[in-house]
């Protein structure tokens, strides 16, 4: 069986790596085609001299086409797996440090708020640039996997605008079932689940084991966890107050609701620095500046580590080689993916990208009817689903009034700041992003008129209630395995497809 599989922002080396594995464990998959390209040079030699060691050492013929040539390495492609950040770190710098000057704290800064619009208003005419040389240079009807952020916006402008089948993946959901497994003492195979919502704000509507109900036992299941409730606050609060857990990380949940970060001297209730992911301030931002500069510097010792194995026992969840193989094989896959909703969660928008479980055989991808989320649910996603709307509208369209607005709607945003303070603060961020907003250059030229005329509303000396220092490398290698797990995390939107 042959068929090729581009990879494109491959520089991302440990997560390319980790996908490639899984689906080089494929047996049918043993011959395909695969090709890797990034903007990064650097980047894209390191990455392929990494996984053509684990493809030659497992016993595989495959040679990886490298290029920086996008179109080159698309062409005649069947799948195509996305993992871009149009900017790198010094955009996404700007996501969080300039918010903060209005008192907007982020965890994360990549879904919504403040940092999630703006990376979505770099990243979809990337993402719809990429269309057009899928449809021009692509198999047929190829498919795009998705997992770049913000994955909402993203997949909604390749659906809407894009002309390519597109499946927006994360492992989001994996994550949280583990945890329902472990609060109850159980292993996550023996707990059956069904989750609906948008991404980064799914919901466990059911949980059960052996037919028996555990949605009703969840919240003092977790309040009883000794590290969880100490580590998900956030998420717990919201299973006391809505009723469902939520799949994603308290981190990450607390930045897309009004309640958990409007007010500096309440945040560190609710978050702990055990972990960046567990609400840190700006936590994403430094673990991927850590990540970039261990990558420079231990990318030797990863050469001489041993090869990743490519058997059944070391296969990742991510979602990407599973569908793949149910496509060409006809085994049978159940996960979760973000597809347009036409009706599968009755009580979203049609035109909503949501997250819910599907199937993917040789027939492909099929998507039940889940039919409506509970009301509490509903209502957080539907707040959303607004802003998402709105920013890739203003994305596609280069239309910062539809921007502004989508700042407004944002639930953060509006917690924190007045309309005045909001209007100012995307002049700024307009600004700081010109060089990868270029469908805003008429925007951008009045914002910068607006700001050197004075009279500005007087911002924050605020370094964010959590914040921890960047760590150098010689910290770093005092403990190698947690900067190697830092790596990792950072490693899906590190630098690289900077335009």
């Amino acid at each position: 069986m042959s068929f090729k599989v581009a990879f494109i922002g491959a520089g991302s080396i440990g997560f390319t790596r980790g996908i490639l594995r899984d689906l080089l464990t494929v047996p049918e998959f043993r011959n395909i085609e695969v090709a890797f390209t990034d903007i990064s040079r650097h980047n894209l030699d390191m990455v392929t001299e990494l996984c053509q060691r684990d493809i030659d050492e497992n016993g595989l013929s495959i040679r990886i086409q490298s290029s920086t040539d996008r179109r080159q390495a698309l062409q005649d492609a069947k799948y195509v797996i996305c993992t871009i950040r149009v900017g790198g770190l010094e955009a996404f710098r700007t996501d969080i440090e300039i918010p903060l000057k209005y008192g907007i704290d982020q965890c994360v800064g990549d879904t919504l708020c403040a940092g999630g619009i703006m990376y979505g208003q770099r990243g979809i005419p990337e993402m719809l640039s990429i269309c057009k040389d899928i449809r021009e240079m692509c198999a047929p009807d190829a498919l795009l996997l998705n997992y770049s952020n913000p994955m909402a916006m993203l997949t909604w402008a390749c659906h809407q605008y894009g002309g390519v089948r597109t499946i927006g993946l994360c492992h989001g959901v994996q994550h949280g079932h583990h945890q329902i497994a472990e609060v109850y003492g159980l292993k996550k195979q023996d707990v059956d689940i069904v989750c609906a919502g948008i991404n980064h704000q799914t919901w466990y509507i059911q949980a059960s084991h052996q037919g028996k109900d555990l949605t009703s036992g969840l919240l003092e299941a977790f309040e009883r966890h000794p590290e969880y409730s100490q580590t998900e606050k956030v998420r717990i609060d919201m299973l006391r107050r809505f009723g469902y857990y939520s799949t994603e990380s308290n981190g990450h949940l607390s930045e897309y609701v009004p309640w958990y970060r409007k007010r500096p001297e309440e945040i560190t209730e609710w978050i702990d620095l055990g972990s960046w992911i567990n609400g840190e301030t700006g936590g994403y931002l430094r673990v991927c500046t850590e990540g970039r500069s261990w990558f420079e510097t231990d990318f030797p010792n990863w050469m001489k580590d041993p090869a990743m194995v490519f058997r059944p026992e070391y296969r990742g969840e991510e979602h990407g080689s599973y569908i793949i193989e149910g496509l060409e094989t006809g085994r049978v896959y159940r996960g979760h993916f973000n597809v347009v909703n036409e009706g599968i969660i009755s009580n979203l928008p049609d035109d909503a990208i949501i997250e819910a479980p599907g199937y993917v055989d040789r027939n492909g991808v099929s998507m039940p009817l889940v039919g409506e989320l509970p009301l509490g649910p509903a209502a957080v996603c539907s707040v959303s689903i607004s802003v998402q709307r709105l920013a890739v509208e203003a994305a596609v369209h280069g239309d910062d009034l539809l921007l502004r607005q989508a700042f407004m709607m944002d639930p953060l945003i509006g917690a924190v700041n007045n309309p005045k303070e909001i209007w100012q603060l995307v002049d700024e961020m307009l600004v700081a992003g010109e060089t990868w907003l270029p469908q805003y250059a008429d925007s951008i030229a009045a914002a910068k008129k607006r700001l050197a005329a004075g009279n500005l509303i007087p911002t924050l000396q605020y370094e964010g209630a959590a914040r921890l220092k960047v760590k150098t490398v010689e910290e770093m290698q005092l403990d190698r395995d947690t900067a190697n797990k830092n790596a990792g995390e950072s490693d899906k939107g590190k630098d690289r497809e900077k335009v």
